[in-house]
Order: C-alpha cells, then sequence, then structure tokens
C-alpha cells in the first residue's frame, strides 16, 4: 500500500473527539491534553509510515492508545522503586530513605500554617533555625546551629561569610571532589577567598598549616575524605591539634565532614565515622555534615559550632538564598529527635536499620524469594550468593558490609537476555533497580524491607 493511501486511513482529530470513548477521555483528562495526544500519536503514526510503511500497531483502537499515554503522563517523574542496587544511601534513588516520624512531620507543615518565623511568646517574628538550633546544640555540645539545604552549602556559606577576601589553609590531600564535580578549590573561588595549600597528597604535618599562617589567613580547613582513602606512607594533621593551633593564632578552624554521624556507629558492628559531638569538644570553631547520609533525614547542610561565628553565617546575604524550607525543617527536626532515644534508633531510623541488617537475616530472605520465583524463570539459573554492599554517598568508601543477593543468570548465556530482564523490571508498576555484574543480575537484598510488594512486581 502506498504512503498516500496509509495516509488517507488516519483519522481526523475531530472526528475522534466526536466518538464515545473519547467523549469520556475528554471528561477525565480535560480537552486540551486530549487533543495534544491524538496530535502527538498523529505525529508518531506518520513517522511510522515514512520510516517503515505501515500503520502503528494500536491503529484499530486509538482511543487505549490515547488513555495508555495520558495515564502514563499522570505517573509521577519520582517514583518508588525497589532499591537492590547494593548501595544503601544511593544518591540517585534519594539516599536516605525518612523515619515515619518525619514522613507525618512533613505532612502537618504541608498541611497548615507552621510557626515557621514566628514566635508564640511575643507574638512577633521569630528565626527559622531556632527550634532545630536548640535540638543541635542538645545533641552536639555546639554553642549555636545553622541550617541550609544541603552541605555543599554549608561549606559555601562558612567559606563566603569567614573568609571572604583572606586565604584558607588546606592540606593537599584534602582537595576533594564530590559528586557532579564539586571541588573545594572551586567552592573557595566561588566564595571570593584563596586557596592555601599545604603538605603534599599523602603527608601533611602540623608545621606545615604553622607556617602557612600569615595576615591573610582567615581560616584553618581540614575537609574529611568521606569518598576515597589515602593509604601506605602517610600522616595527617588531627582536628584537635589543628584547633590547638587555631586557639593559639587566633584564627577559626572549620571542618567540612561531609556525611558525619551522631552516634558511635562502631556498637552497632559498623565502621567508624567522625561525630560532630567529638569535633566541637575539641575546640573546632564550625562543623558542617549532611542531613541525608548517614544521619537518615532529609536533604540539608547542618552547621553547628560558636555563637559568634554561626551570627556572620545568619547574617551573610548567602544565608537567605540557602536557606531550608518549612519541609526540610519539619523532617530534620523530627529526625533529630529520634536520637534522643539511642535505644530505638535502629528501630526508628530506616538508614540505620537496613545497615546494621544481619547477613544470615539477608541470606533467610534470599531464601524465601528463590523458592518462590525460580519456577517463574524457567529460561534462569537462579541463585542466592553472598555479596558486599556499600553504604553510599560517599560514607565509608572503602568499608563493605556482608549480605547476600538473589542472582539471575541466563541458560543460554546471553547477554540480552540479561538487558531485557533489567528493562521489563525498569517498567514495572515499582520498578526493581538491581546491577548487572558478571553475567548475572544481581538482587542485593539488603534494602529489601517489602517482600510482598517485590514479588508481585516479579511475578507480573
Amino acid at each position: 500500500m502506498s504512503q498516500h493511501a496509509l495516509f488517507s486511513q488516519l483519522p481526523a482529530t475531530d472526528r475522534l473527539l466526536r466518538e464515545p470513548a473519547f467523549t469520556a477521555l475528554c471528561a477525565e483528562f480535560g480537552h486540551t491534553r486530549l487533543v495534544d495526544t491524538l496530535r502527538q500519536m498523529q505525529t508518531a503514526a506518520r513517522d511510522e509510515i515514512r520510516a517503515h510503511q505501515r500503520l502503528p500497531e494500536w491503529r484499530d483502537d486509538w482511543a487505549a492508545e490515547a488513555r495508555r499515554r495520558l495515564h502514563k503522563d499522570e505517573e509521577s517523574a519520582l517514583r518508588p522503586v525497589f532499591n537492590l542496587t547494593g548501595t544503601v544511601l544511593h544518591t540517585n534513588l534519594g539516599r536516605a530513605i525518612q523515619a515515619e516520624a518525619a514522613v507525618e512531620a512533613v505532612s502537618r507543615a504541608m498541611r497548615s500554617p507552621v510557626t515557621l518565623e514566628y514566635d508564640l511568646d511575643d507574638a512577633g517574628r521569630g528565626h527559622r533555625d531556632r527550634a532545630l538550633a536548640a535540638l543541635l546544640c542538645e545533641l552536639t555540645g555546639a554553642e549555636d546551629a545553622c541550617i541550609v539545604n544541603n552541605n555543599a552549602a554549608a561549606v559555601l556559606l562558612m567559606l563566603a561569610a569567614c573568609a571572604q577576601g583572606g586565604e584558607v589553609v588546606v592540606s593537599r590531600g584534602e582537595l576533594v571532589e564530590i559528586g557532579g564535580a564539586f571541588r573545594i578549590p572551586d567552592v573557595m573561588r566561588q566564595a571570593g577567598c584563596q586557596l592555601h595549600e599545604v603538605g603534599t597528597t599523602n603527608r601533611t604535618h602540623l608545621k606545615d598549616y604553622r607556617q602557612a599562617i600569615g595576615p591573610e589567613t582567615a581560616l584553618l580547613m581540614k575537609v574529611h575524605t568521606s569518598n576515597y582513602q589515602i593509604s601506605g606512607f602517610t600522616k595527617s594533621v588531627s582536628e584537635e591539634e589543628l584547633a590547638q593551633l587555631g586557639a593559639e593564632s587566633d584564627i577559626p578552624v572549620v571542618v567540612d565532614l561531609g556525611s558525619g554521624s551522631l552516634v558511635d556507629l562502631t556498637q552497632y558492628g559498623l565502621p567508624a565515622e567522625p561525630m560532630p559531638q567529638r569535633l566541637i569538644a575539641a575546640g573546632v570553631s564550625l562543623v558542617s555534615f549532611s542531613g541525608d547520609k548517614l544521619l537518615g533525614g532529609p536533604q540539608a547542610g547542618i552547621i553547628v559550632g560558636k555563637k559568634g561565628l554561626i551570627a556572620r553565617l545568619q547574617s551573610h546575604p548567602l544565608k537567605r538564598a540557602l536557606r531550608a524550607d518549612k519541609m526540610t525543617l519539619a523532617a530534620l527536626e523530627a529526625t533529630l529527635r529520634l536520637y534522643r532515644h539511642p535505644e530505638k534508633l535502629v528501630e526508628r531510623l530506616p538508614t540505620l536499620r537496613l545497615l546494621t541488617r544481619k547477613p544470615a537475616e539477608i541470606q533467610a530472605q534470599g531464601e524465601r524469594l528463590l523458592s518462590l520465583l525460580a519456577p517463574l524463570y524457567p529460561d534462569f539459573e537462579l541463585r542466592v550468593e553472598p555479596c558486599l554492599s556499600q553504604i553510599g554517598s560517599g560514607s565509608l568508601p572503602v568499608d563493605r558490609l556482608p549480605g547476600a543477593a538473589l542472582t539471575f543468570a541466563p541458560r543460554d548465556g546471553s547477554g540480552s537476555a540479561l538487558a531485557r530482564l533489567a528493562e521489563r523490571w525498569r517498567g514495572a508498576a515499582r520498578p526493581v533497580i538491581g546491577r548487572i555484574n558478571d553475567g548475572r543480575m544481581w538482587l542485593d537484598l539488603r534494602c529489601l524491607e517489602d517482600e510482598a510488594g517485590l514479588m508481585e512486581m516479579l511475578q507480573s
């Protein structure tokens, strides 16, 4: 059949809109959206004719295809998924799952006006950080605190408010780059301060900092190398040593922890991570860390430290541009309150709960799933295999958590079969995200709490 003949079979939009099926679609989705969808379908049909000399597969049921497209367009861009990648705090998948207390707090804050910047005692204007500042001071021993929208913003604000026009002394081995090409030297330039590198990549001594101090020195800075580790012939200066030097020289010392944890993770059998309260006790002037990494809360940048310096941050013009909104503050406050009850923290904080799961528990979960899923995937060999999960988001980069994964290997050894399987699972109502490695699809089960939900997706 000629192209002209095929084009003549395409129905006009006006005719389609008069059909009962499209009248119902118009009532459900609106006239404008329906017309736009029909025009997109007609364009797609013309492209199919030009490219393949045929009508599209849905040529006999335009209404069904229109409904499918309209429903797909209604799906949120932020879709819930099963994170079976083996990375607990996966940046691309939203990092920390929020505690129920945080979810409820955000819901309340969204449904009603709240006392964000209103003081009920004197009916005057309050400060949006006040409640969280008191809570953070309680938990860390700091004099005051400041909240911004992420830790990169926290670093930028500390540098701009405390060192603009001056020098910041940093060890060469701590000039980190994190995801998205966020580099400490670039941030310093944006903040209007001058980087003064000291030491070498693998060895920096206290005397290097002392010799670098001059009339232009505004800050001494340490950056926690949270996403890499230098090993071998190394030497670094502790925060305690640098804080003492700062006190002797009357120069503030700031530390970018990147992740940071408010509890000693070693008590749960996890690797140690620097704690803000220990740095504050050591005399560090300002400490910044993230809300959505090991803390287990929403994306936020938290700065704790000396009252005078925090006041400078709060009054800096950048603070307004970087401040957190009421939903973030509500979630963060609820999360921080959980730390008042450390004996219940594993139970209530999803991040810590997932990180502390026992390998035997995960193995048993894998065995249950294997027995149910093996008959449904006859073209694949299913096995439960030991694996090592990672914490993610630049936290504890070389440490791994032993666990178990359910693996799928095509019996014919076809790599394309694995690609099709991954594509099929990504297209599920709740996408299943695993990883392909060594000729197998790996579903790391550390982050799986909804077994029934996963079974429903893998059975569909």
